[in-house]
């Protein structure tokens, strides 16, 4: 029986897998792999975000600190504004995907939520900032 997200090694392991997955994906993956130089460093930056935002309430070592909308809208604008939706889509499903293969519970439910609010937030701030 899997077990529920708990804590930052959690945490590691599910960012670590999934993004396994994106970097080999064929849509995502170029994104991702011209993008990132430092995949170590830059996986740990990911663990505490999502660290801070599912156990907010908790005293945490690490706090993230960042602006996520910056960067991505940076990697659109180097891509020639080419991130759709369906990016996002395929995005969601991986973090969907791993989320089961790993875990299951509250944690994990929140995780899928909050991944999906912010993936429409980031597409709909990216798409804005193309207009200004």
């Amino acid at each position: 029986m899997k077990q529920d997200i708990q804590n930052r090694g959690d945490i590691a392991l599910l960012v670590s897998e999934f993004y396994k997955k994106v970097r080999e994906n064929d849509i995502l993956g170029p994104f991702f792999n011209d993008t990132i130089q430092h995949w170590e460093q830059h996986l740990d930056h990911l663990t505490t975000f999502w660290e801070t935002s599912l156990f907010m309430t908790k005293k945490l070592e690490k706090k993230y600190y960042g602006n996520p909308l910056e960067a991505h809208v940076k990697v659109d604008k180097n891509f020639n504004h080419s991130i759709t939706e369906h990016h996002f889509g395929i995005w969601l499903n991986l973090w969907f995907q791993t989320l089961d293969e790993l875990f299951e519970g509250e944690v994990v439910e929140n995780a899928k939520r909050r991944a999906r609010k912010m993936g429409t937030f980031m597409y709909l701030k990216i798409f804005e900032a193309r207009h200004t």
